[in-house]
């Protein structure tokens, strides 16, 4: 882990991601830390990366957003 100022912020941020996506069936396999934001000096905490998903997983985040299940 680095020294970020963040970290624990961002890491528990992700987790909650995940799980909420979990809840509606929906997996990213790239979601994750965007390691070059820990490359600047920046008081925010880094980005969380989404990734790629394919055509299924897209419809379900739609599906999520909408309010579906």
């Amino acid at each position: 882990m680095s020294h970020h100022p963040h970290d624990q912020e961002a890491i528990e941020c992700l987790m909650e991601l995940r799980t909420a996506l979990s809840a509606h069936g929906i997996t990213l396999p790239s979601l994750d830390l965007h390691l070059l934001s820990y490359s600047g000096r920046y008081a925010s905490p880094p980005l969380i990366a989404l990734g790629n998903c394919n055509l299924v997983t897209a419809r379900r985040l739609v599906a999520a957003l909408a309010g579906e299940r």
